[in-house]
């Protein structure tokens, strides 16, 4: 997709945030370190990084579930600091985590995706439209009269998208959320952020570790050690396969295919992702 270069939705710029530890002994931890970033609205941008690398910590400034220790965070024209603006800020962008079971509050599905708007003070009349609209953008209206707990985790994981979804967001941040799910769940979940980024216009961030998933997005941030060491389309981040593995990250089967074709003497193109992109490359020498 196209993407406006003229308007950013989330900009991070020169941001540092340090956990403290419980002992006064010990040095607070740093999860980043003078990080900046611009989001552009409509895009989908994946993030990719190892466990400790500080891609959950930026997620949650994004949503200021969290503040900066220094530098600053603007989402929609809004520093997340302004604390008058806490819920606007919550409602352009929405935070979906990897157990749907710890975002799920309501007992039957769709009291559960009115529970964002209601906090908003959204009038009846309009939440009752708009958890009909989000229930049906993620394919769930025929399970809105059923209880959360007796669903699937993939379907879980909708509603707890739909919920984001009553609120009007601009953008949805998804840490890990398909982590926990099965192949299945994890196709389902995927084809919804796609229609929702393609045809709604919604910005994601996904922050996963499938590189599967990562490729499917316009631009892959690597997050290492506090700090963005890389940025670019899915080609250009994994086409560099040995910077890759040595941040202790995988590429796609067929890009490392291709990689290790190529130390045997072939020349395929570094940024080949898919089965059917290397099918047409090797069609020529067989």
């Amino acid at each position: 997709m196209e993407l406006s270069q003229d308007k950013n939705i989330i900009e991070v710029k020169n941001v540092s945030y340090a956990y403290r530890t419980s002992s006064e002994d010990t040095p607070d931890i740093t999860a980043l370190d003078d990080v900046s970033l611009s989001i552009i609205q409509g895009e989908f941008l994946a993030v990719l990084g190892r466990n400790g690398s500080g891609k959950s910590t930026l997620a949650k400034l994004m949503n200021a579930l969290i503040l900066p220790a220094s530098g600053t965070v603007i989402v929609n024209g809004i520093d997340t600091k302004n604390e008058e603006m806490l819920w606007e800020i919550r409602s352009m962008t929405g935070m979906v985590f990897q157990n749907p079971d710890n975002q799920i509050v309501g007992t039957v599905v769709e009291e559960d995706v009115a529970f964002g708007p209601e906090n908003l003070g959204v009038p009846p009349e309009e939440i009752r439209i708009r958890v009909d609209e989000a229930l049906d953008m993620i394919g769930m209206t025929e399970f809105k009269k059923h209880a959360p707990h007796l669903l699937s985790g993939g379907q879980k994981q909708r509603v707890a998208i739909a919920g984001i979804l009553a609120m009007k967001p601009k953008c949805i941040v998804l840490d890990e959320a398909t982590a926990m799910l099965d192949p299945v769940g994890r196709k389902d979940v995927m084809s919804i952020l796609k229609k929702l980024n393609t045809e709604e216009g919604i910005t994601i961030v996904h922050i996963t570790h499938h590189m599967d998933e990562a490729c499917r997005a316009d631009r892959v941030l690597v997050v290492d050690n506090g700090r963005c060491v890389m940025l670019g389309t899915p080609g250009e981040v994994f086409g560099d396969v040995e910077l890759i593995k040595k941040l202790g990250l995988d590429v796609p089967q067929v890009t490392e295919l291709m990689y290790e074709l190529n130390k045997c003497g072939f020349d395929f193109p570094k940024d080949i992702l898919t089965v059917d992109e290397a099918v047409n490359y090797l069609r020529k020498y067989l």
